[in-house]
């Protein structure tokens, strides 16, 4: 089970999906703070995007979308001067609850964890999309190896063209 107080990591724009992996670079000294209490704890940290006008509050906590993906730290590189580069690979969609208040100087977030469940019509449509878009993709790229490989799931080639 996953926890539902999390860490939020506000970009302006990425997001994140689960299955798909992410690189990030933390280089401001809030962001350096919650990777190191993420690295003592679960490793989970939440993406989530930042809403239009964000510019005017970078400081801050500006607005933020309620949906996001919480990632897993599954590759960590912390720098001689404090920076991390770190990969999340992404595990499950979350909806914000409520803000917390904290002393740390990074945002933390209750979620609640988002079940989506496809219809076997759902299924059905997204398999005859991707089929779809590897002939589009064969075609333009006049190669078979262009097409991705069997073993994802149509959830996981969704996920990683989005």
């Amino acid at each position: 089970m996953l926890t539902t107080l999390i860490p939020v990591f506000p970009l302006p724009d990425v997001v994140l999906f689960p299955g798909v992996f992410l690189p990030i670079h933390i280089f401001e000294l809030r962001y350096r703070e919650m990777v190191k209490d993420c690295l003592a704890g679960d490793r989970l940290i939440g993406i989530s995007l930042l809403r239009p006008g964000w510019d005017h509050d970078m400081e801050g906590r500006p607005a933020i979308y309620t949906i996001g993906c919480v990632g897993l730290i599954s590759h960590v590189e912390e720098l001689a001067d404090g920076r991390y580069n770190l990969v999340l690979r992404g595990v499950e969609k979350f909806r914000v609850v409520r803000e917390e208040a904290s002393s740390r100087a990074y945002r933390r977030v209750s979620v609640d964890y988002v079940d989506e469940q496809m219809t076997v019509a759902d299924r059905d449509s997204v398999r005859r999309e991707r089929h779809r878009l590897e002939r589009l993709l064969t075609a333009v790229a006049d190669a078979p190896e262009h097409t991705f490989p069997s073993n994802l799931s149509d959830e996981e080639v969704i996920n990683a063209l989005a």
